[in-house]
């Protein structure tokens, strides 16, 4: 998933997830902490693959990943493109009012938008892209 979309929460909690990234979560998606402040998004598939990947794991290591799917919600489309968010994840990730959504690879990432600028500007110079190119070996 890529590209990064200003949205606003509704008075309900709803979100409008954008048209392209409706195409790769599909109608019925995941919602669950993330290990930043804000949420992840996965799809039906990732999600899956992501579990598989826990049951895996040694028991004692599984229970590390309890918050995870403790505060996990399985998230339905509406008509008009929106997903209830509920009220645990969004207070989790402080998410009042004005909210980004970044795509992040196999997943999309849910954030206060003023956080995100932030951090945004933090990831966004030469010398951290830099950095990161040089990490990937590219």
């Amino acid at each position: 998933m890529t590209g990064e979309y200003q949205h606003t929460l509704d008075a309900k909690g709803r979100i409008f997830i954008p048209a392209r990234l409706r195409e790769e979560l599909g109608g019925v998606f995941y919602v669950t902490l993330s290990m930043d402040k804000c949420l992840s998004a996965y799809s039906s598939d990732s999600w899956q693959t992501f579990s598989d990947k826990v049951n895996a794991m040694p028991y004692v290591k599984q229970r590390k990943m309890r918050p995870l799917f403790a505060f996990a919600a399985r998230c339905e489309l509406d008509n008009q493109g929106r997903a209830l968010l509920p009220q645990n994840l969004r207070d989790y990730a402080e998410l009042t009012k004005s909210v980004t959504i970044v795509g992040c690879n196999n997943h999309a990432e849910l954030w206060d938008s003023e956080r995100w600028a932030e951090i945004h500007a933090s990831e966004m110079t030469p010398e951290n892209i830099a950095a990161v190119m040089e990490e990937l070996e590219f």
